[in-house]
């Protein structure tokens, strides 16, 4: 009975892995092999924040002259029982505070510790923005009105030659492109795993009229990566170093995953480094672009970042959420901008406050919805519609960073 248990099931697997393979063989879709490599076969069932071994990568080396991080005395003070419950529930790895540009609060969980880089996912989406506007500031890039087959040849046909730098940075480019983490056949599935980026975004089609629409795309961000590649003569890796990672003085080495080796960078994502030196890509936003006096990113793009341009979007409501490839949190008129990733990567940047928040971790919240018993009454959804789009976690930080600035002031 036991052996033809064994043999039934021997039958069951291998006929799985034939049926499997047939079909990547048939759709053409060879990421999947990838995929299942640097999942499965490793124990895993995705993408993960310390990944960094599975992927080639670029590295970028510290600055030449890392700047200090002042920390106050009070920054060990501990959280409440609660609060390092509900952040120990969503597998918190890194806490950081800082208020008056000084560290006020510095806390890992598990094996994360202050020299361990991981990766920021989707954050690195806003790395990309004020890269671009470097670029233009240095005259790289003409406006964020170019047109992207300025620098893309391949867009010059199909119904994209009207598509503009404008477009992809406030995720309208209207491509025909799945935004799926869970999804395996979703193209966010394979620009993740594939070993060609270049391909899959030259064979994107526009599906719906740019300009238009939010619609979260990663493709729009990885187009931008091409662009700033086309337009400066240097690797991304290398002009984020030079313009960004050494002037803000990076205490460590951070990397770049590569679609394969001595290949792409995944623009959209997989920025990989120290809790410390994502605080300092935050500093760089709450002084305007400067850091430690120096002009780095110009202050009008910034600017122009931040803002909300009117398009509509899956919620039914008018853009509040996304400016140019940045989260912005409305705040009932005392805004807050974040760079955001998958499993909850957060460089959050509270101006008003003069503070910064960095949480990584490997869960996030859910996003937030206005309840329904809620969802008649006008002056509340009117209170809160600017809260759409935004993760439930994302206030869960903003009060237990409040709880610790009183605490440290006291």
């Amino acid at each position: 009975m036991v052996k033809k248990f064994f043999k039934y099931t021997a039958y069951i697997l291998v006929t799985i892995i034939l049926m499997v393979n047939l079909f990547i063989v048939l759709s053409g879709r060879y990421y999947l092999y990838s995929g299942i490599a640097k999942t499965y076969l490793i124990g895993e069932t995705g993408p993960g924040i310390y990944d960094l071994d599975v992927f080639s990568v670029n590295p970028i080396p510290k600055s030449t002259v890392p700047s200090e991080i002042i920390s106050s005395e009070s920054q060990k003070s501990k959280l409440s029982g609660a609060e390092n419950d509900y952040l120990e529930s969503i597998e918190t790895r890194a806490l950081l505070v800082f208020e008056n540009d000084t560290l006020i609060h510095e806390q890992y969980w598990g094996d994360h510790t202050i020299d361990e880089v991981s990766n920021s996912f989707s954050a690195s989406k806003t790395v990309i923005s004020l890269l671009i506007g470097i670029a233009i500031e240095e005259g790289k890039i003409k406006s964020v009105d170019d047109l992207v087959c300025n620098y893309i040849p391949e867009f010059k046909t199909n119904g994209r030659e009207a598509l503009t730098i404008r477009h992809l940075l406030l995720m309208s480019a209207g491509f025909d492109w799945e935004e799926s983490g869970k999804n395996p056949l979703s193209e966010a599935a394979e620009g993740y795993y594939t070993s060609d980026l270049y391909g899959l975004v030259t064979r994107l089609r526009i599906v719906e009229a740019p300009g238009k629409r939010f619609h979260y795309q990663s493709g729009n961000s990885q187009i931008l990566g091409f662009i700033l590649e086309k337009a400066t003569g240097v690797t991304l890796t290398n002009y984020m170093q030079h313009k960004i990672w050494d002037p803000i003085g990076a205490g460590s080495d951070a990397f770049w995953s590569l679609d394969k080796e001595s290949g792409d960078e995944k623009a959209f994502c997989c920025l990989y480094a120290t809790a410390r030196d994502f605080s300092r890509l935050g500093t760089l936003l709450l002084h305007d672009g400067k850091f430690n006096g120096k002009q780095i990113v110009p202050a009008w793009y910034l600017n122009e970042m931040i803002k909300t341009p009117e398009l509509t979007t899956d919620d039914g409501v008018t853009n509040m959420r996304y400016g140019w490839h940045i989260w912005v949190y409305k705040n009932q008129g005392k805004p807050i901008h974040y760079f955001r990733g998958l499993k909850g990567q957060y460089i959050i940047v509270i101006p008003h406050l003069n503070r910064i928040i960095v949480r990584l971790g490997e869960k996030r919240g859910e996003h937030y919805k206005i309840p329904e018993k809620e969802f008649k009454n006008a002056s509340f959804r009117a209170l809160n519609n600017e809260r759409l789009g935004h993760t439930v976690d994302l206030f869960e930080y903003l009060n237990i960073a409040d709880r610790i600035a009183s605490k440290s002031r006291r």
